[in-house]
Protein backbone atom coordinates (compact mmCIF):
# COMPACT_ATOMS: atom_id res chain seq x y z
CA UNK A 1 0.00 0.00 0.00
CA UNK A 2 1.39 3.79 -1.27
CA UNK A 3 0.16 6.94 -0.34
CA UNK A 4 0.96 10.65 -0.89
CA UNK A 5 -0.04 13.75 -0.23
CA UNK A 6 -0.49 16.55 -2.70
CA UNK A 7 1.10 20.19 -2.53
CA UNK A 8 -2.67 21.43 -2.71
CA UNK A 9 -3.69 18.54 0.45
CA UNK A 10 -4.97 15.96 -2.16
CA UNK A 11 -4.47 12.37 -0.55
CA UNK A 12 -3.68 9.41 -2.75
CA UNK A 13 -3.45 5.86 -1.79
CA UNK A 14 -3.43 3.06 -4.11
CA UNK A 15 -2.67 -0.95 -3.54
CA UNK A 16 -1.47 -3.40 -5.66
CA UNK A 17 -3.22 -6.45 -7.07
CA UNK A 18 -3.47 -8.48 -10.12
CA UNK A 19 -6.14 -8.70 -12.01
CA UNK A 20 -7.64 -6.84 -15.57
CA UNK A 21 -10.10 -5.13 -13.42
CA UNK A 22 -8.90 -1.44 -11.42
CA UNK A 23 -11.48 0.13 -8.86
CA UNK A 24 -10.83 3.85 -8.55
CA UNK A 25 -12.75 6.77 -6.71
CA UNK A 26 -12.87 10.25 -4.94
CA UNK A 27 -14.00 10.31 -1.18
CA UNK A 28 -14.79 13.61 0.06
CA UNK A 29 -15.47 14.72 3.28
CA UNK A 30 -18.65 16.06 2.61
CA UNK A 31 -22.07 14.30 4.05
CA UNK A 32 -25.75 15.21 5.34
CA UNK A 33 -23.33 16.56 8.80
CA UNK A 34 -21.60 19.45 6.98
CA UNK A 35 -25.30 20.69 6.00
CA UNK A 36 -26.56 24.14 7.49
CA UNK A 37 -29.40 24.52 8.73
CA UNK A 38 -31.41 25.54 5.39
CA UNK A 39 -29.21 22.79 3.58
CA UNK A 40 -32.07 19.60 4.20
CA UNK A 41 -30.84 16.95 1.62
CA UNK A 42 -27.99 19.10 0.10
CA UNK A 43 -25.11 17.03 -0.01
CA UNK A 44 -27.15 13.77 -1.18
CA UNK A 45 -28.77 16.30 -4.14
CA UNK A 46 -25.27 17.46 -5.05
CA UNK A 47 -24.52 13.39 -5.68
CA UNK A 48 -26.90 13.17 -8.38
CA UNK A 49 -26.56 16.41 -9.71
CA UNK A 50 -22.65 16.08 -10.48
CA UNK A 51 -23.71 13.73 -13.52
CA UNK A 52 -25.60 16.38 -15.30
CA UNK A 53 -22.95 18.66 -16.96
CA UNK A 54 -19.37 20.24 -16.58
CA UNK A 55 -17.73 22.85 -17.75
CA UNK A 56 -16.24 19.94 -20.37
CA UNK A 57 -19.05 17.65 -20.42
CA UNK A 58 -23.02 17.80 -20.55
CA UNK A 59 -24.69 15.12 -18.97
CA UNK A 60 -24.65 12.49 -22.21
CA UNK A 61 -21.11 12.86 -22.35
CA UNK A 62 -20.63 11.95 -18.44
CA UNK A 63 -22.68 9.21 -18.62
CA UNK A 64 -21.04 7.86 -22.19
CA UNK A 65 -17.78 8.25 -20.88
CA UNK A 66 -17.26 5.39 -18.92
CA UNK A 67 -20.21 2.93 -20.17
CA UNK A 68 -18.39 3.18 -23.88
CA UNK A 69 -15.59 0.97 -22.35
CA UNK A 70 -17.74 -1.25 -20.21
CA UNK A 71 -16.70 0.85 -17.22
CA UNK A 72 -19.18 1.51 -14.18
CA UNK A 73 -19.36 4.76 -12.88
CA UNK A 74 -21.55 5.17 -9.43
CA UNK A 75 -21.93 7.77 -5.69
CA UNK A 76 -23.42 7.34 -2.63
CA UNK A 77 -23.65 9.92 -0.66
CA UNK A 78 -23.68 9.22 4.15
CA UNK A 79 -23.75 11.12 7.02
CA UNK A 80 -19.88 12.65 6.92
CA UNK A 81 -18.98 11.51 3.51
CA UNK A 82 -19.59 11.46 -0.09
CA UNK A 83 -17.66 8.88 -2.08
CA UNK A 84 -17.42 8.91 -6.06
CA UNK A 85 -16.58 5.81 -7.75
CA UNK A 86 -15.20 3.59 -11.14
CA UNK A 87 -15.07 0.08 -11.53
CA UNK A 88 -12.51 -0.51 -15.36
CA UNK A 89 -10.15 -2.15 -17.22
CA UNK A 90 -6.83 -0.81 -16.44
CA UNK A 91 -6.17 0.86 -19.36
CA UNK A 92 -8.86 3.06 -18.99
CA UNK A 93 -8.03 4.42 -15.41
CA UNK A 94 -6.02 7.60 -16.54
CA UNK A 95 -10.13 7.91 -18.33
CA UNK A 96 -11.61 7.19 -15.38
CA UNK A 97 -9.70 9.33 -12.83
CA UNK A 98 -9.92 12.59 -15.59
CA UNK A 99 -13.64 11.76 -15.22
CA UNK A 100 -14.02 11.42 -11.26
CA UNK A 101 -12.41 15.18 -10.74
CA UNK A 102 -14.17 16.81 -13.59
CA UNK A 103 -17.19 15.81 -12.18
CA UNK A 104 -16.28 16.25 -8.09
CA UNK A 105 -14.56 20.02 -8.75
CA UNK A 106 -16.05 20.83 -12.34
CA UNK A 107 -19.70 20.16 -12.12
CA UNK A 108 -21.77 23.24 -13.65
CA UNK A 109 -24.65 22.01 -11.97
CA UNK A 110 -27.38 23.76 -14.85
CA UNK A 111 -30.66 24.95 -13.92
CA UNK A 112 -32.69 22.87 -16.24
CA UNK A 113 -30.94 19.65 -15.47
CA UNK A 114 -31.95 20.09 -11.68
CA UNK A 115 -35.50 20.84 -12.48
CA UNK A 116 -35.46 17.62 -13.64
CA UNK A 117 -33.16 15.84 -11.26
CA UNK A 118 -35.05 16.72 -7.86
CA UNK A 119 -38.38 15.43 -8.98
CA UNK A 120 -36.14 12.05 -9.38
CA UNK A 121 -34.94 12.51 -6.13
CA UNK A 122 -38.42 13.41 -4.71
CA UNK A 123 -39.61 10.09 -5.92
CA UNK A 124 -36.38 8.72 -4.15
CA UNK A 125 -37.85 9.64 -0.97
CA UNK A 126 -41.20 8.66 -1.45
CA UNK A 127 -40.24 5.15 -2.65
CA UNK A 128 -37.93 5.07 1.02
CA UNK A 129 -40.83 6.39 2.79
CA UNK A 130 -42.54 3.53 1.42
CA UNK A 131 -40.17 0.96 3.23
CA UNK A 132 -40.50 1.28 6.34
CA UNK A 133 -37.43 -1.30 7.69
CA UNK A 134 -35.09 1.71 5.95
CA UNK A 135 -37.44 4.71 7.35
CA UNK A 136 -37.02 3.24 10.37
CA UNK A 137 -33.90 4.01 11.33
CA UNK A 138 -34.01 7.84 9.99
CA UNK A 139 -36.27 7.99 12.91
CA UNK A 140 -34.10 6.44 14.99
CA UNK A 141 -31.30 8.36 14.77
CA UNK A 142 -33.42 12.00 15.05
CA UNK A 143 -34.47 10.10 18.55
CA UNK A 144 -30.67 9.32 18.83
CA UNK A 145 -29.13 12.36 17.72
CA UNK A 146 -32.10 14.91 18.51
CA UNK A 147 -31.16 18.81 17.11
CA UNK A 148 -27.91 17.71 16.31
CA UNK A 149 -26.42 17.13 12.41
CA UNK A 150 -26.43 13.36 12.72
CA UNK A 151 -29.86 12.74 13.42
CA UNK A 152 -30.61 14.58 10.16
CA UNK A 153 -31.50 12.11 7.13
CA UNK A 154 -29.47 11.72 4.09
CA UNK A 155 -32.10 12.60 1.28
CA UNK A 156 -33.75 15.55 2.58
CA UNK A 157 -37.23 17.21 2.49
CA UNK A 158 -38.78 17.15 -1.22
CA UNK A 159 -40.06 20.27 -0.53
CA UNK A 160 -36.93 21.98 0.55
CA UNK A 161 -35.05 20.42 -2.44
CA UNK A 162 -37.48 22.04 -4.61
CA UNK A 163 -36.39 25.86 -3.54
CA UNK A 164 -32.64 24.66 -4.28
CA UNK A 165 -30.83 26.78 -7.85
CA UNK A 166 -27.54 26.29 -9.39
CA UNK A 167 -25.86 28.97 -7.32
CA UNK A 168 -27.12 27.02 -3.96
CA UNK A 169 -25.39 23.95 -5.11
CA UNK A 170 -22.24 25.92 -5.87
CA UNK A 171 -21.80 27.54 -2.48
CA UNK A 172 -21.89 24.22 -0.69
CA UNK A 173 -19.55 22.87 -3.07
CA UNK A 174 -17.34 26.13 -3.27
CA UNK A 175 -17.29 25.40 0.78
CA UNK A 176 -16.14 21.78 1.39
CA UNK A 177 -15.65 20.00 -2.24
CA UNK A 178 -11.65 20.66 -2.27
CA UNK A 179 -8.97 18.96 -2.92
CA UNK A 180 -7.88 19.02 0.62
CA UNK A 181 -10.93 17.56 1.61
CA UNK A 182 -10.34 14.08 -0.83
CA UNK A 183 -8.85 11.20 -0.56
CA UNK A 184 -8.01 9.34 -4.30
CA UNK A 185 -7.96 5.53 -3.98
CA UNK A 186 -6.81 3.45 -6.44
CA UNK A 187 -7.01 -0.23 -5.74
CA UNK A 188 -5.47 -2.73 -8.79
CA UNK A 189 -2.55 -3.77 -10.69
CA UNK A 190 -1.30 -0.11 -10.74
CA UNK A 191 1.87 1.41 -9.39
CA UNK A 192 1.04 4.61 -7.10
CA UNK A 193 3.96 6.31 -9.48
CA UNK A 194 1.75 5.58 -12.58
CA UNK A 195 -1.55 7.01 -11.07
CA UNK A 196 0.65 10.25 -10.73
CA UNK A 197 1.78 10.61 -14.53
CA UNK A 198 -1.82 10.96 -14.95
CA UNK A 199 -3.12 13.58 -17.15
CA UNK A 200 -6.44 14.54 -14.60
CA UNK A 201 -3.93 16.52 -12.31
CA UNK A 202 -4.43 19.19 -14.91
CA UNK A 203 -7.83 19.37 -13.49
CA UNK A 204 -7.33 18.26 -10.10
CA UNK A 205 -5.63 22.07 -9.15
CA UNK A 206 -7.68 24.25 -6.25
CA UNK A 207 -6.76 26.19 -3.53
CA UNK A 208 -6.69 24.44 0.21
CA UNK A 209 -9.96 25.03 1.72
CA UNK A 210 -10.53 25.99 5.58
CA UNK A 211 -11.31 23.16 7.94
CA UNK A 212 -14.74 22.42 8.46
CA UNK A 213 -15.25 21.74 12.17
CA UNK A 214 -17.79 18.95 13.28
CA UNK A 215 -19.99 19.43 15.88
CA UNK A 216 -19.35 16.95 18.49
CA UNK A 217 -21.83 13.75 18.51
CA UNK A 218 -23.08 13.33 22.13
CA UNK A 219 -21.50 11.92 25.44
CA UNK A 220 -19.02 8.20 25.06
CA UNK A 221 -20.82 5.20 25.66
CA UNK A 222 -20.39 5.16 29.22
CA UNK A 223 -22.24 7.44 30.00
CA UNK A 224 -25.39 6.51 30.75
CA UNK A 225 -28.85 7.91 30.33
CA UNK A 226 -33.14 6.52 30.76
CA UNK A 227 -34.21 3.97 28.82
CA UNK A 228 -37.19 4.67 26.52
CA UNK A 229 -39.44 3.23 24.18
CA UNK A 230 -41.09 5.21 21.46
CA UNK A 231 -44.20 3.89 19.39
CA UNK A 232 -45.20 5.50 16.21
CA UNK A 233 -48.67 4.27 14.23
CA UNK A 234 -47.72 3.66 10.98
CA UNK A 235 -50.20 1.06 10.09
CA UNK A 236 -47.71 -1.43 8.82
CA UNK A 237 -48.80 -5.00 8.34
CA UNK A 238 -46.45 -5.43 10.49
CA UNK A 239 -44.71 -4.17 13.41
CA UNK A 240 -41.09 -2.62 12.72
CA UNK A 241 -38.94 -2.66 15.57
CA UNK A 242 -35.05 -1.12 16.04
CA UNK A 243 -33.36 -0.73 19.98
CA UNK A 244 -29.99 0.84 19.95
CA UNK A 245 -27.50 3.28 21.48
CA UNK A 246 -24.50 5.36 20.99
CA UNK A 247 -21.23 3.34 20.97
CA UNK A 248 -17.54 3.45 19.82
CA UNK A 249 -16.43 5.81 17.43
CA UNK A 250 -14.90 4.23 14.01
CA UNK A 251 -11.02 6.05 15.71
CA UNK A 252 -11.67 4.31 19.30
CA UNK A 253 -9.49 1.11 19.96
CA UNK A 254 -12.73 -0.96 21.27
CA UNK A 255 -14.41 -0.40 17.70
CA UNK A 256 -13.14 -4.01 16.90
CA UNK A 257 -14.05 -5.59 19.80
CA UNK A 258 -17.99 -3.68 19.50
CA UNK A 259 -18.03 -4.98 15.91
CA UNK A 260 -17.30 -9.01 16.78
CA UNK A 261 -20.04 -8.22 20.19
CA UNK A 262 -22.19 -6.99 16.81
CA UNK A 263 -21.13 -10.00 14.40
CA UNK A 264 -22.21 -12.40 17.10
CA UNK A 265 -25.52 -11.21 18.04
CA UNK A 266 -26.78 -10.47 14.85
CA UNK A 267 -24.47 -10.52 11.75
CA UNK A 268 -24.63 -11.98 8.46
CA UNK A 269 -24.65 -15.38 9.65
CA UNK A 270 -27.75 -17.56 10.14
CA UNK A 271 -26.33 -18.56 13.01
CA UNK A 272 -26.20 -15.34 14.86
CA UNK A 273 -27.78 -15.02 18.44
CA UNK A 274 -30.57 -13.42 17.86
CA UNK A 275 -31.50 -15.36 14.39
CA UNK A 276 -31.56 -18.51 16.20
CA UNK A 277 -33.36 -17.57 19.30
CA UNK A 278 -36.45 -15.48 17.52
CA UNK A 279 -36.36 -16.93 14.33
CA UNK A 280 -35.21 -20.70 14.53
CA UNK A 281 -36.19 -21.52 17.60
CA UNK A 282 -39.65 -19.97 17.59
CA UNK A 283 -40.50 -18.34 14.33
CA UNK A 284 -40.97 -15.12 15.60
CA UNK A 285 -39.54 -13.01 12.90
CA UNK A 286 -38.44 -13.48 9.28
CA UNK A 287 -35.63 -10.55 9.54
CA UNK A 288 -34.05 -9.97 12.69
CA UNK A 289 -30.31 -8.21 12.27
CA UNK A 290 -27.97 -6.21 14.00
CA UNK A 291 -25.96 -3.32 12.41
CA UNK A 292 -22.78 -1.66 13.76
CA UNK A 293 -22.29 2.24 12.16
CA UNK A 294 -18.47 3.97 13.14
CA UNK A 295 -18.62 7.64 12.79
CA UNK A 296 -15.63 9.85 13.49
CA UNK A 297 -16.45 10.65 16.91
CA UNK A 298 -19.22 8.13 17.65
CA UNK A 299 -20.64 5.15 16.55
CA UNK A 300 -24.19 3.72 16.14
CA UNK A 301 -25.18 0.07 17.73
CA UNK A 302 -29.00 -1.00 16.41
CA UNK A 303 -30.93 -3.62 16.30
CA UNK A 304 -33.96 -4.51 13.65
CA UNK A 305 -36.89 -6.88 13.72
CA UNK A 306 -40.33 -7.07 12.00
CA UNK A 307 -42.94 -9.24 13.31
CA UNK A 308 -46.43 -9.79 14.30
CA UNK A 309 -47.96 -6.65 16.46
CA UNK A 310 -48.86 -8.93 19.28
CA UNK A 311 -45.51 -10.31 19.66
CA UNK A 312 -43.21 -7.22 19.60
CA UNK A 313 -42.63 -7.29 23.20
CA UNK A 314 -41.93 -11.04 23.85
CA UNK A 315 -39.24 -10.57 20.49
CA UNK A 316 -37.67 -7.12 23.01
CA UNK A 317 -37.82 -9.79 25.85
CA UNK A 318 -35.85 -12.66 24.26
CA UNK A 319 -33.36 -10.25 22.66
CA UNK A 320 -32.84 -8.40 25.99
CA UNK A 321 -31.89 -11.85 27.14
CA UNK A 322 -29.38 -12.25 24.53
CA UNK A 323 -27.96 -9.22 25.71
CA UNK A 324 -27.77 -9.95 29.15
CA UNK A 325 -25.92 -13.07 28.06
CA UNK A 326 -23.16 -11.29 27.34
CA UNK A 327 -23.66 -8.66 29.57
CA UNK A 328 -23.46 -10.66 33.26
CA UNK A 329 -20.51 -12.98 32.01
CA UNK A 330 -17.30 -12.91 29.75
CA UNK A 331 -17.82 -15.28 26.40
CA UNK A 332 -15.76 -18.78 26.96
CA UNK A 333 -12.81 -19.67 25.42
CA UNK A 334 -14.19 -22.15 22.89
CA UNK A 335 -16.91 -19.69 22.17
CA UNK A 336 -14.68 -16.85 21.61
CA UNK A 337 -12.51 -19.13 19.30
CA UNK A 338 -15.40 -20.01 17.21
CA UNK A 339 -16.52 -16.12 16.99
CA UNK A 340 -12.83 -14.89 16.12
CA UNK A 341 -13.07 -18.03 12.86
CA UNK A 342 -16.04 -17.06 11.95
CA UNK A 343 -15.43 -12.91 11.63
CA UNK A 344 -11.53 -13.63 9.90
CA UNK A 345 -13.83 -15.38 7.64
CA UNK A 346 -16.43 -13.56 6.72
CA UNK A 347 -13.35 -10.67 6.25
CA UNK A 348 -11.91 -12.87 4.24
CA UNK A 349 -14.50 -13.30 1.61
CA UNK A 350 -15.77 -9.56 2.22
CA UNK A 351 -12.15 -8.90 0.76
CA UNK A 352 -12.76 -11.05 -2.54
CA UNK A 353 -15.04 -7.54 -3.84
CA UNK A 354 -12.68 -5.35 -4.77
CA UNK A 355 -15.28 -2.29 -4.91
CA UNK A 356 -15.99 -2.62 -1.29
CA UNK A 357 -11.99 -3.00 -0.83
CA UNK A 358 -11.60 0.04 -2.72
CA UNK A 359 -14.24 2.27 -1.05
CA UNK A 360 -13.02 1.19 2.45
CA UNK A 361 -9.87 2.12 1.78
CA UNK A 362 -10.97 5.51 0.69
CA UNK A 363 -13.18 6.06 3.45
CA UNK A 364 -10.34 5.36 6.29
CA UNK A 365 -7.32 7.63 4.38
CA UNK A 366 -10.94 10.25 4.58
CA UNK A 367 -11.69 10.18 8.35
CA UNK A 368 -8.24 8.51 9.85
CA UNK A 369 -5.86 9.12 8.17
CA UNK A 370 -4.45 5.56 7.55
CA UNK A 371 -5.67 2.15 5.92
CA UNK A 372 -5.75 -1.66 6.83
CA UNK A 373 -4.24 -4.58 5.47
CA UNK A 374 -6.05 -7.86 5.25
CA UNK A 375 -3.00 -9.06 7.88
CA UNK A 376 -4.12 -6.16 10.06
CA UNK A 377 -7.82 -6.99 10.30
CA UNK A 378 -6.52 -10.16 11.46
CA UNK A 379 -4.13 -9.58 14.02
CA UNK A 380 -6.68 -6.94 15.10
CA UNK A 381 -9.62 -9.70 15.17
CA UNK A 382 -7.24 -12.23 17.18
CA UNK A 383 -6.13 -9.41 19.69
CA UNK A 384 -9.14 -8.98 21.74
CA UNK A 385 -9.64 -11.09 24.82
CA UNK A 386 -12.98 -12.20 26.70
CA UNK A 387 -12.33 -9.64 29.65
CA UNK A 388 -12.10 -6.70 27.16
CA UNK A 389 -15.23 -8.21 25.03
CA UNK A 390 -17.03 -8.47 28.43
CA UNK A 391 -16.24 -4.70 29.41
CA UNK A 392 -17.65 -3.61 25.93
CA UNK A 393 -20.77 -5.37 26.88
CA UNK A 394 -21.13 -4.27 30.30
CA UNK A 395 -20.81 -0.21 28.95
CA UNK A 396 -22.52 -0.99 25.62
CA UNK A 397 -25.29 -3.00 26.42
CA UNK A 398 -26.69 -1.86 29.59
CA UNK A 399 -30.66 -1.90 29.74
CA UNK A 400 -30.94 1.81 30.68
CA UNK A 401 -28.53 3.34 27.76
CA UNK A 402 -31.28 1.51 24.83
CA UNK A 403 -33.61 3.47 23.15
CA UNK A 404 -36.15 1.22 21.38
CA UNK A 405 -38.76 2.41 18.34
CA UNK A 406 -41.88 0.80 17.37
CA UNK A 407 -43.74 1.16 14.11
CA UNK A 408 -46.92 -0.25 14.55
Amino acid sequence: METVTLDNGLRIVTDRRPGQVVYCGIAVDAGTRHQLDDESGMAHFIEHMSFKGTTRRRSWHIINRMESVGGDLNAYTGKEHTVYYCSTLRQHLGRALELLFDITLHSTYPQHELEKEVEVVADEIESYNDSPAELIYDDFEAQLFPRHPLGRNILGDAQRLRQYSSADLQRFTNRLYHPSRMVLFVYGDVALKDVLRGKWRKIAEREPSCPQPLIPASQPPSSLAAPQQLTVSKNTHQAHVVTGCQTYALSDSRYMGIYLLNNILGGPGMNSRLNLSLRERRGLVYTVESCLTGYTDVGVWTTYLGCDHNDVQRCLKLMRQELDRLVDSPLSSTVLAGAKQQLRGQVALSWENGENVAIGMGRRMLHLGQTLTLQQYYEQIDALDATQLWDIAQQTFAPQRMLTLVYS
